[in-house]
């Protein structure tokens, strides 16, 4: 006997669309927390730049190791409940429970090493929460939900980065960092009964227990040898076409990096606020960024299409480098750091949006989270560059150079994105489809 047919992604683009917001609403809380309010804890309390560096270095590092995550989940998955629900529910609990242990262990501000393991350790975990639900998009998502979808996926985590940054502010400075471990942990969880009580396709189980079994296009698509996933991957990625996305990636991951660090720098030592005033700050442009990502990111990609948006957003978020240059007497001021946050927090949100259709074009199905993965994970080594670098400020000329070292580099991602054609439509080479066809290897048995 069949499972009843509710609850179940492939049959409702509703469904799979709300699922995909909530799932990245999830993935933004730890991001929010270790990003965002904690760097912010420490700079209210005395952390120098490299000390917020250092931990920014580490919390980052799982998201440019990722790639590794994508390989295993393509190899290794349990079929009958579907090829990603199992890995994103695993994950999560994975996430919860190393977020009560950082709660127990409670490091100080000046516990720079065991801040930085633990900004590690619960960002690795998120990186395969990540990769799993990038591979359900990449799976699940038909094409002309893609603009759509991306809007979603980046507006919920933008959400969710906001309400942890906001809360979990609010929860350090009235109890300290433990409660806002707690916190996090318990919304993760909620987040997690919701994804058990679904079905990636019709007649797949719930749990590992119940009944159902793999669904004939899985079993089709599957590979279950290392070589034909990292053959495909590699042939795929090395492309021209994917290799000159590889600069424009790494750009958006930069500016990341060091508009996280430079927020909570200028936020505390230029207007001499703490915490509270300067995860609200952050916490209420994330959820603006997570609107305008929701609707505005969705309806320009469908619009404009991924290209032309993704052209204007550089040029806009050069406008605001070239502005904090030009404005340096103006720092103290706190219109110009309103400004400043929202301004980065909305176009970060609205050129990912922009530009994620194209990285799922460029994916091959039977690789979908490897391939994918490894475009994120070259934007998110960006992101690890650009908190690397900020924690050199001091001895590289401050914050003005770093503002120049982000208006260059979206220089060039302007230019690349403006003589290169990238692709319209999901599409891979032929040869590699017929590869994947014929590859070695078992295939899933259908059950």
């Amino acid at each position: 006997m069949q499972p009843e047919g509710r609850f179940i992604l492939a049959q409702s683009s509703r469904l799979r669309l709300f699922t995909l917001f909530i799932l990245y609403v999830a993935q933004g809380v730890p991001i929010g927390l270790f990003w965002l309010a904690i760097p912010a804890w420490m700079a209210t309390n005395g952390a120098d730049a490299s000390d917020i560096g250092y931990v920014l270095g580490l919390t980052a590092l799982p998201w440019t190791l990722k790639l590794v995550n994508g390989f295993i989940m393509d190899r290794y998955t349990f079929l009958p409940m579907g090829r990603r629900r199992a890995w994103i529910a695993g994950a999560q609990c994975v996430m919860i429970a190393l977020l009560i242990a950082c709660a127990v262990m409670r490091p100080e501000v000046d516990d720079i090493l065991l801040l930085g393991i633990a900004g590690f350790v619960v960002n690795m975990a998120t990186t395969f929460q990540d990769v799993a639900v990038d591979g359900l998009a990449v799976d699940i998502m038909e094409e002309e939900e893609r603009a759509r979808a991306s809007g979603m996926m980046f507006g919920g985590q933008a959400i969710g980065i906001s309400l942890a940054t906001g809360l979990t502010g609010v929860a350090i400075a009235a109890f300290g960092p433990s409660a806002a471990y707690l916190l996090s942990a318990g919304f993760i969880g909620m987040i997690t009964g919701y994804i058990l009580i679904l079905r990636e396709r019709d007649g797949e189980r719930r749990f590992p227990w119940g009944t159902g079994g793999i669904h004939p296009r899985n079993a089709e698509i599957h590979l279950s040898a290392w070589w034909p996933i990292l053959k495909n991957t590699f042939k795929s990625m090395l492309l021209p076409i994917s290799l000159l996305w590889l600069p424009i990636l790494l750009v958006r991951g930069f500016h990341y990096g060091m508009f996280t660090a430079i927020t909570p720098a200028l936020g505390a030592n230029e207007l001499g606020w703490d915490e509270v005033a300067i995860t609200g700050t952050v916490s209420t442009a994330q959820l603006v960024a997570g609107i305008l990502g929701l609707t505005l990111g969705g309806w320009a990609g469908d619009r404009f299409g991924a290209k032309k948006a993704t052209i204007a957003l550089f040029l806009l978020y050069m406008c605001v480098s070239a502005t904090m240059i030009l404005a340096q007497s103006m720092w103290s001021d706190p219109a110009l750091f309103f400004t400043f946050v929202y301004a980065w927090c909305a176009l970060d949100v609205l050129i990912t949006v922009a530009a994620l259709p194209i990285s799922m074009r460029l994916c091959h199905p039977s690789v979908a989270a490897t391939q994918f993965t490894l475009y994120m994970a070259c934007s998110n080594f960006g992101i690890s560059i650009g908190a690397w670098v900020f924690g050199m400020s001091d001895s590289l000329g401050g914050l003005p150079t770093m503002f120049m070292f982000v208006l260059g580099l979206h220089g060039i991602g302007l230019l690349l994105m403006l003589v290169v054609k990238f692709p319209r439509r999901a599409g891979v080479p032929r040869e590699i489809v017929a590869e994947v066809a014929e590859a070695p290897g078992p295939r899933a048995q259908i059950s």
